[in-house]
């Protein structure tokens, strides 16, 4: 189904770009983990400080000798995972010496797939974008504006297929609260088919105002992690979320003290259903005493 909205931007089903340097995995990560991390990178700046707002703001608009070691930062960091939701990449612009961000972070990290989400299209001026990085080719990729002023998107992606399918959306919220909740009853409307949920992104807001005040709330949605993320440098507020439906089994979470943003990635580690792990992957060893009866 395809809705239009103020963007007057389409949503619908699309395809991941191939990576072909990388061989795609035959099957999800040995082990039944699966590793995901979310990131705004604010294209590539190095954000230190309140005061760089304004004298490293031409950096949004003109390219800088120091974005490419940033990325380059930023792309062994993202080696260690299996799904990488990105916020605030440019799509190859003047500021970004006309390099698409998301491509060249996953030929970094060595992934085998990634979608670009362009959200906001300012020509050779900026290319304001969601990325994915994946390291194999999910089921099922949609490409979602979302509801209110243009330059907010969601990527849909599924993994497997049956009622075990995790499906994961990865977002970039609106600041203002109206507009937020309209953007999360569409995200609702889109999940509340599947069993295991993930939702991940820059979501503009502290988790307990996604899990108890916010159209998800009936959900029962997981924050794993509840330590701040912004601003990098001195994190004080929560805005950058991995919420998990409560039947994926969560083995870590972290937020990652890497202030190359003025965001703090976020990383989470969960254990697949069965049916997604295949024949050859055990069960976790567990103690006496937690071994079913």
């Amino acid at each position: 189904m395809l809705r239009r909205w103020s963007s007057a931007r389409q949503a619908g089903l699309c395809d991941p770009q191939v990576n072909p340097q990388c061989t795609a995995a035959d099957d999800w990560p040995c082990g039944g983990r699966l590793r995901l991390l979310s990131f705004n990178i604010q294209v590539g700046i190095n954000t230190q400080r309140y005061h760089h707002y304004l004298t490293r703001s031409w950096q949004h608009l003109l390219p800088h000798y120091g974005r490419a070691g940033n990325l380059q930062r930023i792309g062994n960091l993202l080696a260690d995972y299996d799904l990488v939701a990105l916020q605030e990449a440019d799509g190859g612009s003047l500021r970004s010496g006309y390099v698409n961000q998301v491509e060249h972070l996953a030929h970094l990290g060595a992934f085998p797939y990634w979608y670009q989400q362009l959200n906001r299209n300012l020509g050779h001026l900026a290319q304001h974008s969601n990325g994915v990085l994946s390291r194999l080719r999910p089921s099922l990729l949609e490409d979602h504006p979302l509801p209110g002023p243009r330059g907010r998107g969601a990527m849909l992606l599924r993994i497997g297929e049956g009622e075990d399918a995790i499906v994961v959306v990865m977002m970039h919220l609106a600041l203002g609260t109206r507009t937020r909740t309209r953007q999360l009853a569409y995200i609702r409307e889109l999940i509340g088919g599947y069993r295991h949920q993930i939702l991940m992104g820059d979501m503009n807001t502290h988790a307990s105002d996604l899990l108890l005040g916010s159209p998800l709330r009936d959900l029962g949605l997981v924050a794993p992690q509840l330590e701040a993320t912004f601003p990098s440098w001195r994190p004080q507020r929560c805005l950058d979320h991995i919420l998990l439906s409560p039947g994926l089994l969560l083995e870590r979470f972290e937020v990652l003290a890497l202030p190359i943003s003025d965001h703090l990635p976020v990383a989470v580690e969960i254990r697949l259903p069965q049916t997604l792990r295949g024949p050859q992957t055990p069960e976790p060893n567990l103690p006496a005493r937690e071994k079913p009866q």
